[in-house]
């Protein structure tokens, strides 16, 4: 190499490692704001907002400094969602996240062009927040809950630990439109499986004492409650219930077992709080959310709680807790 040419090369290097590196928040222009509708409590809420506002540094936004996020929260209240949402969309921010199948509902009524990421959404596309999940041709995406289509693999679950199962009691939350999917598919795949459902509807936790006595009364193999904010909000006296009543249980949040209820099937919660932020950062940077499919999980957890188990006087199978992803002794 000629003397000339070596010089530029050392400086160009010399430029390089002179030069500091820019921190991903750094990387990212003027602040941008948006709002978070979210159908529980901030209390309730505030282990997706951690892991949220965590998620959102890792690709370069800081709430505070290129960030502001509008927090609003419905308290369990259905009614209090077409408000929230109005009140977000006055606010005229880049786009809004909604949490829930309830609140994505509440949103899209209100919002028209603003772009929503909805998370914790059982089916978009039978609820109509898309066209299709490979084209949502809206101004609505994000990550899918899939909640139907784990409804069959819980029954399934369900017989193995108790063969000779007839009779399960469903427990749901007819005003939200996600749970009422679920219902529906939980229907089609008992029929499939030839068992009997007792459905069980709950609008409030003075519902769940007709409910119960409804379970006494009637007297079903097992009992299966419907992942929704109502049956999430009182994990701990559904599965107290169902073990004093010595009744097989299995639900779709990993809460429920670690509760004292038998099992849990499904998508991990902590994951749907992650995926969502890939696509505020795209839509953030000039994406549509029209062109952003629609992606579903792919990995789903098995959780046993063996000391429930055994309180039930059930032996679990051997197959079953080798497929489980987590184990309560």
């Amino acid at each position: 190499m000629k003397p000339r040419t070596v010089g530029i090369a050392v400086l160009f290097w010399l430029g390089l490692l002179a030069t500091p590196l820019l921190a991903p928040a750094q990387q990212v222009g003027n602040t941008r704001r948006i709002g978070l509708l979210n159908f529980t409590s901030a209390a309730e809420a505030s282990r997706f907002s951690k892991i949220f506002r965590e998620e959102l540094r890792e690709y370069g936004w800081v709430e505070g400094q290129n960030l502001t996020i509008a927090y609003r929260y419905a308290e369990g209240k259905v009614e209090r969602l077409p408000d929230l949402a109005t009140e977000l969309e006055r606010l005229q921010l880049d786009l809004i996240v909604t949490v829930t199948t309830t609140a994505t509902r509440a949103a899209m009524n209100v919002i028209k062009t603003t772009p929503i990421v909805f998370t914790v959404v059982t089916d978009p596309v039978a609820s109509g927040f898309v066209t299709s999940l490979a084209r949502p041709d809206r101004n609505a995406t994000g990550p899918s809950g899939m909640g139907p289509e784990m409804a069959g693999k819980r029954l399934e679950f369900l017989r193995e630990v108790v063969p000779d199962l007839v009779r399960v009691a469903v427990i749901w939350e007819p005003t939200s439109p996600g749970v009422k999917l679920n219902f529906q598919r939980t229907q089609r795949e008992a029929q499939k499986l030839g068992l009997a459902l007792l459905p069980l509807e709950v609008h409030s936790r003075d519902d769940f004492a007709s409910a119960f006595t409804a379970v006494e009364r009637e007297r079903p193999d097992a009992l299966v409650p419907i992942t929704a904010p109502l049956t999430v909000q009182h994990t701990a006296l559904i599965a107290e219930f169902a073990l004093h009543h010595r009744l097989p249980t299995i639900a779709g949040w990993r809460r429920f077992p670690q509760a004292g209820g038998l099992m849990s099937y499904g998508p991990r919660f902590t994951d749907h709080f992650r995926r969502v932020v890939p696509y505020v950062d795209k839509i953030l940077r000039g994406a549509q959310p029209s062109d952003l499919p629609v992606e579903q999980p792919t990995t789903f957890q098995l959780v046993i709680n063996l000391k429930t188990a055994t309180a039930l006087g059930l032996t679990m199978p051997s197959t079953l807790l080798l497929l489980a992803d987590e184990v309560i002794q």
